[in-house]
């Protein structure tokens, strides 16, 4: 059926025979290269495919995944807690994500985070500092952890029992598919969280402002992921760097709000899980 199933293929993607070898060839040598940086690859199918959080899209979900540490950490029974937000937090900003992660691990979560500058760099650090493991999703191959500033960090991630994981085996081609991919690692944190919180974000607005957790949390709400946001009316009403996670209180009331006054008990509401049916319930 080799021969069959090579015409299908070229028929769906509108190709010849030789040139689908010759792109196999490529993305075959491509892997080989990523997989000296890489533990394993997990596709669509495989017994080991970690499970996907919320209803997600067939169009969404991701095909294959590289891999460096501990896959099991995606596994359904593990508690994943996404926490992201902008990349220059001030100084309260980074206070904030330092105690609420803390909380976070106080019920046995994995942190779910970017690894990108500022609010995700937080939620990772303080993970380790607290012992616990963490998962970053990297909109980049493994051979090329981007941004560079975290490379350091990606690796302590891994030794200290957590996870790298990306879609990607090669570079990005031009700026544009950069910050695609960032857009498209996004939605990620999301299908492989149990919940995601925001910390802090701008809005998307006219003077050019704007966040990639938009983005994530955004998916969250579409998938039926359940959300969270720091926000005290009182001590945020007028920073700019809370009016995404205004925005969202306003167009969501479902929406479980944290601050400092009401942490841990609304972290518990966070970190909640659905219980499953039995067969009598």
């Amino acid at each position: 059926r080799g021969n069959e199933d090579l015409y299908t293929i070229c028929q769906l993607l509108d190709i010849n025979s030789d040139e689908f070898l010759r792109r196999r060839c490529i993305i075959e040598k491509s892997v080989l290269k990523l997989m000296n940086y890489a533990d394993g690859l997990v596709a669509f199918g495989d017994s080991n495919f970690p499970m996907i959080r919320g209803t997600v899209k067939s169009a969404d979900k991701p095909f294959a995944i590289f891999y460096k540490g501990d896959i099991g950490l995606l596994r359904e029974d593990n508690l994943n807690i996404a926490v992201i937000g902008l990349l220059n937090p001030d100084s309260k900003i980074e206070q904030i994500v330092r105690l609420v992660t803390s909380e976070i691990l106080k019920h046995n979560a994995t942190i779910v985070s970017g690894l990108a500058l500022g609010c995700d760099s937080i939620a990772h650090k303080t993970t380790l500092e607290k012992g616990g493991k963490t998962i970053a999703i990297l909109p980049s191959p493994l051979d090329n952890i981007q941004p560079k500033e975290n490379i350091e960090l990606a690796n302590q991630i891994v030794a200290n029992g957590g996870l790298l994981i990306s879609e990607y085996y090669e570079d990005h081609k031009s700026r544009n598919d950069m910050i695609g991919r960032y857009v498209v690692r996004d939605r990620l944190q999301a299908l492989f969280s149990d919940a995601v919180l925001l910390t802090a974000s701008y809005a998307l607005n006219e003077a050019g402002n704007d966040c990639g957790s938009r983005h994530a949390m955004e998916k969250a709400k579409v998938y039926g992921i359940k959300r969270g946001v720091v926000y005290n009316n009182n001590k945020h009403h007028n920073i700019s760097m809370y009016d995404l996670n205004r925005q969202i209180i306003a167009d969501d009331k479902a929406v479980i709000r944290i601050d400092s006054e009401n942490m841990s008990q609304e972290v518990k509401r966070l970190v909640a899980r659905k219980v499953a049916k039995t067969l009598f319930g």
